[in-house]
């Protein structure tokens, strides 16, 4: 892995997740550039990657954790895995 990908991964969920918020409002409300739009799109398509990735790795942190004692992960009716849904609502009241 190269530097620049390691100092994306070093970002706080919640610094990247301001971030993102902070580039569409600077693209709805202030006229940008198309070299402009486009390095901001570029940086965006990078949080939301690293958002997602991180998103992912705390449902199968928490997947494990609702594991019975016996090793076994519990179910649902669908056959996965039980797990909380995420929302930035849930966040929101912390």
């Amino acid at each position: 892995m190269n530097q620049k990908a390691k100092d994306k991964k070093e970002i706080h969920f919640e610094e990247a997740f301001s971030r993102l918020e902070e580039i569409l409002e600077h693209m709805n409300t202030d006229a940008v550039s198309i070299d402009k739009s486009l390095k901001l799109y570029e940086e965006a398509d990078g949080l939301i990657r690293n958002c997602t990735e991180r998103l992912n790795d705390a449902e199968q942190k928490i997947e494990i954790m609702i594991r019975t004692r016996n090793g076994e992960c519990e179910l649902g009716e669908d056959g996965k895995p039980l797990h909380e849904n995420f929302s930035s609502q849930q966040m929101d009241k912390a």
